[in-house]
């Protein structure tokens, strides 16, 4: 009587070692969007590249517009998140450092940024799939900070939506330097718009209550 003997080791299919890269590229991909917003800065990453390949914009206070739209990742009650507001102004505010030059400026200059105050005022909601003008721009600044107004501006019937106010601290260096290496030349600031000065005297009355309430103010006198 004739048996088939069958080698087990023959039926075993040793695992591609393709597949075990798959499986630690997944493995990391998965590691990174547990413990970073991926999405984040894939985004800025993108308007940064975007921006730096249009025309720049030499004039430091111009208005700039990004445009987008509310897609299904911005929602909570079918109109956009209000913390998504503030997210979409990151991303205008680096087109704009990037076409008007102020980041360049910032590098040569070895100095950052950092956003020390915003407040922003919802008019109306922006509904899903609805399109949207970001207008950003530089209104002011002072020894410390630059001070820029955006708008949310709805491309269906031109309405602002939302308006915000960002006050853009400069580190190891001041506007007035950033200017002067932008322009070559001295530049007068602007005068404050009074809704602005209202904002800017609150920051300082907070500021200082803080300061009060953790006993600096007595330190430093």
């Amino acid at each position: 009587m004739l048996t088939n003997h069958i080698n087990p080791t023959a039926c075993v299919c040793p695992f591609p070692r393709e597949m075990w890269w798959v499986l630690w590229v997944l493995a990391v991909l998965l590691a990174l969007f547990c413990c970073l917003d991926v999405w984040y800065f894939l985004r800025a990453a993108v308007v940064i590249l975007r921006a730096w390949f249009q025309p720049p914009v030499w004039d430091i206070t111009a208005e700039q517009i990004l445009s987008g739209r509310v897609t299904s990742h911005d929602i909570d009650m079918c109109h956009m998140n209000n913390a998504r507001y503030l997210r979409e102004c990151d991303f205008a505010r680096f087109s704009l450092y990037t076409r008007n030059g102020v980041f360049k400026a910032l590098r040569a200059l070895g100095a950052s940024m950092v956003v020390g105050a915003t407040t922003i005022r919802y008019r109306r909601a922006l509904c899903i799939g609805e399109g949207y003008e970001l207008r950003s721009r530089i209104v002011t600044w002072d020894d410390k900070a630059f001070f820029l107004e955006q708008r949310f501006v709805s491309t269906k019937d031109g309405l602002v939506c939302a308006v915000m106010y960002c006050k853009q601290s400069v580190i190891r260096s001041s506007p007035d330097k950033i200017m002067q290496h932008l322009c070559k030349r001295k530049v007068e600031c602007p005068e404050f718009p009074e809704d602005l000065q209202h904002w800017v005297n609150f920051i300082s009355a907070s500021s200082q209550a803080l300061r009060a309430e953790s006993g600096l103010e007595e330190k430093n006198k």
